[in-house]
């Protein structure tokens, strides 16, 4: 009789910070072990509702919301959500019996690893940030193991079981040929290509900045290439009053930021958990600027942790009108502090972040079975 293929359950979701990491650790527990058995619980709601069922996984819902810091009215029903999502755990771990559980962070995160704890199942915690978020934290003493994108959230939890990973990304960043991004899309060698992004929906600051020195930077740079993401949200707008200029590439959203990094000399972004970790993997030099409206300033400490490796410059969105041009002139200057940049990225990359975590839990599968 055959033994039984390790069951592993992952619970994570609300953002695309916590549920695509998931997603990639998936992934490569079923390359390390193709007979793995891997679903997931998350919530009808948001994100992951869409994307777990679109990389092939079954998705078990969970009701659960978090608690609002501002008071608001849905504060009231939050213990009740907490207590249904609490059995609704229970009765799943239960079910599944899985050998591991897997949290990669969001609230939903929070009852299930609550219910592996309590049914003795293993608990492998993954924080994407360089600040551990609150479910995170409060499932940390409860974890067999946990793994950590940056070295300061690796400080702020206990030493023994703690892992310095990374952050999983999509393989295909890796995979991108640059010289052949650079032909299909018509750029010679000499070419720089100033790489602009503030995620799917886009950064209305990024944006409003841009808009206000992009023609100064094509006219002072004759080989420079804006490549600009602006979002779903502020696309039209942006397209009927921008000038049309034949180095300025203007669009919604990139399909392929696989031969956006690979063609990209310089970007300048946000600084989400999984957009860094992707410019460290890509060896992509940045200019970061920090969304001031995220949990306890988590960005500005990625920020800070790519800055202070020299991966990064750190331009907080308060300067970034003001100062934008001037941070922009040195680097779009100097080809060889970009690729002293460049290196440190490389340095201090892991782009086997999703592996080595899928190793480690098959290694808990495996000791449990």
């Amino acid at each position: 009789m055959n033994p039984r293929p390790p069951h592993i359950l992952i619970a994570g979701g609300g953002t695309g910070g916590h549920v695509y990491p998931a997603i990639a650790i998936a992934d490569a527990i079923r390359d390390v072990h193709p007979d793995a058995v891997v679903v997931f619980a998350g919530t009808r709601d948001r994100l992951e509702a869409r994307a777990v069922p679109q990389a092939g996984y079954a998705l078990h819902p969970i009701t659960v919301s978090g608690f609002q810091r501002a008071w608001t009215w849905d504060n009231l029903s939050f213990p009740v959500k907490l207590i249904r999502g609490l059995v609704q755990s229970w009765r799943l771990t239960g079910a599944i019996d899985p050998d591991v559980v897997v949290g990669t962070g969001g609230y939903v995160a929070g009852p299930v690893g609550m219910a592996a704890w309590l049914r003795g199942i293993p608990l492998v915690m993954q924080e994407q940030n360089a600040y551990v978020g609150v479910t995170n934290r409060l499932l940390s003493p409860l974890a067999a193991s946990r793994h950590v994108a940056f070295p300061e959230a690796q400080s702020a939890l206990p030493d023994e079981g703690t892992h310095l990973s990374g952050n999983p990304i999509r393989p295909a960043l890796l995979q991108a040929d640059a010289e052949a991004a650079r032909t299909r899309h018509a750029l010679s060698a000499t070419d720089t290509v100033l790489l602009v992004t503030g995620g799917s929906l886009g950064s209305a600051a990024l944006n409003e900045a841009l808009r206000t020195h992009y023609q100064a930077l094509l006219e002072a740079y004759p080989d420079v290439h804006i490549w600009w993401q602006t979002g779903t949200r502020y696309y039209e707008a942006l397209d009927r009053t921008l000038t049309a200029h034949p180095r300025l590439r203007l669009m919604e959203y990139i399909d392929r930021m696989d031969e956006a990094y690979a063609v990209a000399d310089l970007a300048l972004c946000r600084a989400g958990a999984l957009t860094c970790s992707e410019l460290l993997a890509t060896a992509t030099p940045a200019v970061l600027v920090p969304s001031p409206n995220v949990v306890e300033d988590h960005q500005t400490k990625n920020a800070r942790s790519l800055s202070e490796v020299g991966a990064a410059v750190l331009l907080p969105e308060d300067e970034l009108t003001t100062d934008l041009r001037d941070t922009l002139h040195p680097l779009l200057n100097d080809a060889a502090r970009r690729a002293a940049m460049a290196t440190a990225a490389h340095d201090h990359a892991r782009p086997d972040a999703a592996r080595t975590i899928a190793r480690d839990v098959l290694r808990l599968a495996t000791a449990r079975s």
